[in-house]
């Protein structure tokens, strides 16, 4: 299994590009074959729902043998081992990896993964992710990120009223921080309870997906329903690092750190009654197979699926009349 570098900038004698791949096979060695098949994904989702049944049931810390008994058992079966056996790290890695992060878990406050079931669905889930896009470039570096052409600046778009969506960032400063506190004690439900954005960037195909579904949340929510909020949006892998220091089920690899994963708040809605519409019509897209869905609670994690980018791309291009 290869464990990712924790020193995530550049290699000595290594140039990196604005969005460098993280992966390099190692010389000599051939790529692996996969199936001319395209894995089966609903049967996939399925098959890691039965699992997570079975993980709930050996929730306890008596179970840890148990538990690896049964992971190790269950992702060789075929609907589970044909999509982890296509994504860079191998079925074999995968599970490893999975073991790791479960042996590791720690339950606390800032994390999404709220008990070992939770964190078996965020990881596997998210292998859909990387096994779309395990060609894509990772960005590496926050200055990958932030000089990538390949990103647009949200606050450029938002000035001239070209999003359906709403998003906050990161306070940069102690006093931002601070004033943001006293915001949040005087209107503790005026806006979701999320840190915001490090990066205020984004895929142009992603900012197309977001006007998508928020134009569709809009029709389908009750009246002064409040624009869809976008929570977290393209990350550099040295950023997620330090998220996983902090306590938050970031996996590695993610989609985040391709640019085409998203997450949207959920529970914040719940108080407008638009919850389940939002829910509804996220499902409903993972059915056509244009996203990932995941559960994470508070937010949901969304990627884009590959066979949706040119359509969306076009989408942005007529939509921004570039």
């Amino acid at each position: 299994m290869r464990v990712p570098s924790r020193s995530p900038g550049q290699q000595p004698g290594s140039p990196v590009s604005p969005t460098a791949p993280a992966r390099r096979r190692p010389s000599g060695r051939a790529p692996r074959r996969l199936s001319s098949a395209a894995p089966d994904l609903a049967a996939y989702r399925a098959a890691v729902a039965e699992l997570l049944v079975e993980v709930g049931a050996l929730a306890d810390v008596a179970s840890t043998r148990a538990r690896q008994v049964l992971i190790d058992e269950r992702l060789r079966e075929p609907a589970l081992a044909a999509v982890l056996d296509a994504t860079p790290q191998g079925l074999i890695g995968a599970r490893e990896t999975l073991l790791l992060e479960m042996a590791r878990y720690q339950p606390n406050e800032r994390t999404s993964a709220r008990d070992l079931t939770a964190l078996v669905r965020i990881y596997l889930l998210s292998r859909i992710d990387v096994f779309w896009w395990q060609d894509a470039p990772t960005f590496v570096t926050d200055e990958q990120v932030n000089g990538s052409a390949d990103l647009v600046d949200l606050e450029w778009l938002r000035r001239r009223d070209l999003l359906r969506f709403r998003y906050q960032e990161q306070p940069a400063t102690a006093l931002g921080r601070a004033v943001r506190g006293v915001r949040r004690r005087l209107r503790p439900d005026a806006t979701p309870r999320t840190a915001g954005l490090l990066f205020r960037r984004a895929r142009r195909e992603v900012v197309a997906l977001l006007n998508d579904i928020g134009r569709e949340f809009a029709a389908a929510a009750p009246p002064a329903t409040p624009p869809l909020w976008v929570t977290s949006l393209v990350r550099s892998t040295e950023h997620q690092y330090r998220l996983r220091r902090l306590g938050y089920a970031a996996m590695l690899p993610s989609g985040h750190c391709l640019g085409y994963s998203v997450d949207v708040e959920l529970a914040w809605f719940e108080r407008f009654g638009a919850r389940d519409a939002l829910a509804e019509l996220l499902l409903a897209r993972q059915e056509t197979g244009e996203i990932n869905v995941i559960d994470e609670g508070q937010a949901w994690h969304l990627c884009l699926a590959p066979t949706a980018r040119r359509r969306l791309r076009r989408a942005y291009e007529a939509e921004m009349g570039v």
